[in-house]
């Protein structure tokens, strides 16, 4: 099947790597036009690197290379007035929005919560759920302006669905997303805009592939490579595999936005190879 979402436009945050580049390009496979917003910059006390600049035009080039157009922008979800700014800029290219996906977001170092520093909370606050929440308020005009409907699908994590401990600033912030989508989704549902929220597992992504995770799944060696992760990790899921790849979240998103799913609503949907079972 092709041409899911032919002729609709979607915006994705955090759009430069990883799950960001997956949705876009997985959309424009399907005939969506793209405005990618991604921050291309470092932010302070995460465990990953930033994008950057020459990763967001890598994005573009993948998306163009599939004869759809993209508008991408450098922008930071916890400015409203900029992303607010970026959403206006790719709307008036396109002259349409009918898809958002919020995915920008961090992870966190390992921390209980009495270690857990107040920047360290703040930044995942300010990033994972108010850039959510910014994100919505800067695109439900425009979806509500086509009087078409639409479908918004928020990056959270199983970390939305159940608790984990040395991550608290994290899991706050991904359950906070739960509670945003549902009332999106109630508020949205007499347009037929319909909310969702993914929620994956280990990912193979920057984000988790770096050696603060690797630590936090082997504490006990002393520097835990790539390998002795995925054997911890493979413990943590009932499918027989340490992770799950961007296109599987992606084809979650595709699924959700399309007509397929064109009666289905808030919607908390697991793409964890069991991990909630």
């Amino acid at each position: 099947m092709t041409g899911r979402v032919e002729g609709k436009v979607a915006l994705i945050t955090g759009a430069a790597r990883g799950q960001g580049r997956s949705h876009a390009v997985r959309l424009a496979q399907e005939g969506a036009n793209i405005i990618a917003i991604d921050l291309c910059e470092p932010v302070r006390d995460t465990p990953h690197t930033g994008a950057t600049e020459a990763d967001l035009a890598e994005t573009a080039r993948q998306v163009e290379a599939l004869d759809r157009r993209i508008v991408a922008t450098k922008a930071d979800v916890r400015d409203l007035a900029a992303l607010q700014g970026a959403v206006d800029s790719g709307v008036a290219e396109f002259g349409r929005l009918d898809i958002v996906a919020p995915n920008a977001g961090i992870s966190a170092y390992s921390a209980t919560l009495a270690e857990t520093t107040e920047e360290a909370w703040q930044d995942m606050i300010d990033i994972d759920l108010t850039g959510v929440w910014h994100t919505l308020k800067a695109t439900i005009g425009h979806i509500r302006a086509g009087g078409r409907g639409g479908a918004i699908v928020i990056t959270s994590s199983v970390a939305g669905l159940k608790g984990f401990a040395n991550v608290g600033n994290y899991v706050a912030a991904k359950h906070g997303l739960v509670g945003l989508m549902r009332t999106a989704a109630l508020e949205l549902a007499p347009e037929s805009i319909r909310v969702h929220t993914l929620h994956p597992t280990q990912v193979d992504t920057d984000m988790i592939m770096n050696e603060t995770t690797y630590r936090m799944f082997s504490p006990e060696l002393e520097q835990p490579t790539r390998e002795d992760f995925a054997r911890a990790s493979v413990r943590t899921q009932e499918l027989p595999v340490p992770w799950v790849e961007s296109i599987d979240v992606s084809n979650a998103l595709l699924f959700l936005v399309s007509d397929e799913a064109r009666y289905i609503t808030g919607m908390t949907m697991p793409i964890d190879a069991g991990t909630m079972l």
